[in-house]
């Protein structure tokens, strides 16, 4: 994944399907996660102290009628829409998503650069403070615009008002990319919603039961309710994905799934979330795909904070338009999250290709055992049916013993004879085999004169590999001679040693 934070473009990441855990509020876990903690009469055994109380009097649980929404996915404050890894707007509820929220109202996450109160003083601290009322506040403008680049601090510019908050969403923050995440292809009939747990996946799956039957007591403990676990995934910082469905039985003993944004609108109730945040949740979102008209309108406006030359571009550089959307990522804490994410999900991806190379191993073994098996009892049919054979034939002679050669058993004999006399004909079959015969001797003969021909070796290369010959020769020359004189040297020197010894 290339980013370029700050360029006038964008190259984006090739898009990793990747969880969707953003910039959440982190619920502290519960006190004591028993077995994980303390194991008191708790529904979910191991995940701290539950509550067992139902649903508060007068909140029923009615999945006919969801709770009221108003915009739906892109005008009210929670997510009804699915679970990027990184969010478009600013969505501050713990069901923003997992990422910064895709639930925002149009104005404020999805309403581009519309000059708002807000930006227009930080366009006057960025460019025209009176602050000061004399060459300073130019200073001053100068270090505003760093603060805005970098996205913190604060930027004075007007005694009669307030300073402005720089942070990462501001226009002009620098430290911006644009990569790429899956589109959910699940339907709001599939019921799938994720909650996203402070535990890790071993923890959790090791109390997959109790969570269950935790989650079945905080959504009211009514016995036509089931609660699903579709699967479990881990995720970067020991958290922990699970994604759950509903089934309802009606009495007729029919069942269908809670849509998804109906269970999400329970799961989301200020008493279930109290509860759900005893076990160790920390967000929940559902996992469900955009209509093509909520598609194209989170496509046709940039986000806060990002140049729409930018967005285009990204929208242009799109692998896969049809899987693929582009996000945001806003700050150095964004990157790092999504570089968790992806090195999670190849962690996982690693191990799957490591799973299925194993099992290929294993079926290429079992193979080669198979094939000798086969080749083995092929051989052992034809011993068996030879034995066979000769059993049957030194029955039928001990059976005819006595007996006059009857009319099929003459008829046999000639037509034996016959095929025996094909076979011994010249012309026949005997002749045929060997005249094939005398041309494999002959093809043999030509193929042991063909090995023995000699190659003749082009002139001019013929001529190098001679000059290389004496250049070696002529090496080999000054090499001797040049050891025979450092001999020579050895010599004297012996000479003069023992003549001072002497």
């Amino acid at each position: 994944m290339a980013f370029n934070f700050g360029g006038a473009a964008t190259n984006p990441a090739t898009g990793l399907a990747a969880p969707g855990f953003g910039t959440t509020t982190t619920a502290a876990a519960p006190a004591g996660f028993g077995g994980f903690g303390t194991t008191t009469t708790g529904a979910f055994g191991g995940f701290g102290t539950t509550t067992t109380s139902a649903a508060a009097p007068g909140s029923t649980f009615s999945f006919a009628t969801p709770a009221s929404t108003t915009g739906g996915l892109f005008g009210n404050t929670q997510n009804k829409g699915f679970g990027f890894s990184s969010g478009l707007g600013t969505g501050t509820t713990a069901a923003a998503g997992f990422g910064t929220g895709l639930g925002t109202t149009l104005g404020g996450g999805f309403g581009g650069f519309n000059i708002q109160p807000q930006q227009q003083q930080q366009a006057n601290a960025l460019s025209a403070p009176t602050l000061l009322g004399d060459e300073r506040d130019a200073i001053l403008a100068k270090w505003n615009q760093l603060q805005a680049f970098w996205g913190t601090g604060k930027g004075y510019f007007n005694n009669q008002l307030p300073p402005v908050d720089f942070t990462q969403e501001n226009p002009f923050c620098r430290f911006k990319a644009v990569g790429y995440s899956c589109i959910p292809g699940s339907k709001d009939e599939d019921g799938l919603v994720v909650l996203a747990f402070n535990k890790k996946e071993a923890d959790v799956r090791s109390q997959q039961q109790h969570l269950v039957e935790s989650l079945h007591k905080v959504l009211g403990g009514n016995q036509t309710l089931t609660v699903n676990v579709e699967g479990v995934k881990a995720l970067p910082d020991d958290q922990t994905e699970v994604v759950i469905y509903v089934v309802e039985r009606s009495p007729n003993g029919t069942s269908k799934r809670i849509p998804a944004t109906t269970l999400y609108s329970y799961v989301e109730q200020a008493n279930t979330k109290a509860q759900l945040t005893q076990l160790a949740v920390f967000m929940s979102v559902t996992r469900t795909e955009l209509s093509p008209a909520q598609l194209k309108q989170l496509l046709a406006n940039a986000p806060a904070g990002v140049d729409p030359i930018i967005w285009e571009q990204a929208k242009v550089d799109n692998p896969d338009a049809d899987k693929l959307i582009p996000v945001p990522m806003v700050g150095f804490k964004e990157l790092l999250r999504r570089l968790k994410i992806q090195d999670q999900m190849t962690k996982q991806h690693q191990s799957r290709v490591d799973i299925i190379s194993n099992d290929i191993s294993e079926l290429q073994k079992n193979q080669a055992t198979t094939v000798a098996k086969i080749a083995q009892y092929k051989r052992k049919l034809m011993d068996l049916s030879h034995r066979v054979l000769q059993v049957l034939i030194k029955q039928e002679i001990q059976r005819k013993s006595g007996y006059a050669i009857q009319v099929d058993e003459e008829h046999l004999r000639v037509q034996l004879d016959t095929i025996q006399c094909e076979l011994n004909a010249p012309t026949q079959f005997k002749g045929r085999l060997n005249e094939l015969m005398s041309q494999i001797r002959m093809q043999n003969h030509f193929g042991a004169v063909r090995s023995e021909e000699r190659y003749s070796v082009d002139g001019d290369l013929l001529r190098e590999i001679r000059q290389h010959l004496k250049q070696q020769q002529e090496g080999l020359s000054q090499l001797i001679s040049v050891i025979k004189d450092d001999v020579e040297d050895i010599k004297l020197i012996e000479h003069g040693l023992l003549d001072r010894l002497g």
